[in-house]
């Protein structure tokens, strides 16, 4: 989750730290933190955490060590997730110019609904992205790197690189957004290939044991692009990952926050989390990769079924931990019967707008600010209210 916690300065400060100091104390078994992004001209929110240059690291370096000391104060592993926001990086937020363009694979636009609203929407808040050129790509490599470095200096145990949710990475991966005919497109390993170089050159700076993890989107488990998935997952798992994530979602199709445009499939609605199908698939091929799934789990049952039945390793909570800190203190309280070691949160409520107006994006961020306030609550010392 991006906590949107970062100032206009974009760095560790006070509210960051109280709320990383409660969920410290909260018995989970790690913590992943939000969004940091690696270039102050495209960030995911104007509030985002950043880490620009190694200089702008250097000068905001005691910052830094007070938020991994915060985060790790009871002994909770924390990893730091770092991430480019891409196309997806809307206007105002970062400190490019107000004519420049987003930065892409490709000049494909985001899709944010059909119309003449949603088309103005798009171009007001996103526009159309321009295709990078080897040179940016390059530069978007090392800046991963400056970030890994810069996070392993203040304390963090390790790194999670985000490529999912339409962010950069992501739309490199995938043939819909990445229509290059270059060695960073055409095939699935050549989509790959930016991944690839990042986890590379960040291994041959930091050397295990700090953590490199990745997350990634899941996809139709019953389409052809499950093919393709699996293709990159094991170029991915060669590297030497310590850990893989499935999540899903982005702009277009934003069930991160549990607003899909598609129809669950039947297995999903059986069960809690979103991406258990999918991640029985990589399971199968990848047997002995360390493997993550995030969203959708809420009881202890669900979370214990996934575990046993093989599904994960681990399991990853967003929002729940958002309304209760020390969730896992009652989870794993043997004394707590299952029906009560439970935490379901109910969806936001789209309002009249967000019911007419026909942008995809709009039912996703009137759900989204509801929890930027909840992190803004938390990040005061204040209790958080569920929705």
């Amino acid at each position: 989750m991006a906590e949107a916690l970062g100032g206009s300065s974009n760095i560790p400060n006070p509210r960051l730290t109280t709320a990383y100091s409660q969920w410290s104390s909260g018995s989970w078994g790690a913590l992943i933190t939000g969004n940091i992004l690696i270039d102050r001209h495209y960030l995911g929110g104007p509030a985002d955490v950043c880490i620009d240059s190694p200089a702008h690291f250097e000068s905001n370096l005691s910052a830094w060590k007070s938020y991994a000391d915060a985060a790790q104060a009871d002994g909770t592993p924390t990893i730091v997730q770092i991430c480019h926001a891409g196309r997806q990086s809307p206007l105002g937020a970062g400190t490019r110019g107000m004519m420049a363009k987003n930065l892409a694979p490709s000049a494909v636009p985001v899709n944010i609904g059909d119309g003449w609203i949603a088309s103005g929407a798009r171009s007001v808040l996103f526009g159309t992205p321009r295709e990078m050129t080897k040179e940016e790509i390059e530069d978007v490599v090392e800046r991963f790197v400056v970030a890994a470095k810069g996070v392993e200096k203040a304390g963090f145990m390790g790194v999670e690189i985000h490529a999912a949710h339409g962010y950069l990475l992501s739309t490199f991966l995938t043939p819909n957004t990445n229509l290059r005919n270059d060695e960073y497109g055409g095939t699935p390993e050549k989509r790959t290939r930016i991944v690839i170089d990042i986890i590379n050159r960040i291994r041959d700076a930091i050397p295990q044991p700090f953590c490199i993890g990745i997350k990634l989107n899941s996809v139709d488990a019953s389409s052809s692009s499950l093919e393709d998935s699996l293709t990159q997952i094991r170029l991915l798992a060669s590297t030497g990952i310590d850990f893989l994530e499935i999540s899903g979602g982005s702009y277009e199709d934003p069930r991160m926050v549990g607003a899909s445009i598609h129809a669950p499939s039947e297995s999903t609605k059986s069960r809690e989390a979103y991406f258990l199908d999918y991640a029985e698939h990589v399971r199968k091929e990848f047997p002995e990769l360390l493997l993550m799934v995030t969203g959708g789990f809420r009881t202890r049952v669900g979370m214990r079924d996934a575990v046993r039945k093989g599904a994960c390793d681990l399991v990853g909570i967003g929002r729940p931990a958002l309304v209760e800190p020390r969730l896992p203190v009652r989870l794993l309280d043997e004394k707590v019967p299952d029906e009560e070691a439970t935490l379901v949160l109910k969806s936001v409520p789209p309002g009249l707008l967000g019911k007419w107006v026909p942008v995809k994006v709009l039912g996703a961020g009137i759900e989204m600010q509801h929890w930027y306030k909840q992190m803004a609550l938390m990040g005061q010392g204040k209790p958080t209210i569920a929705p």
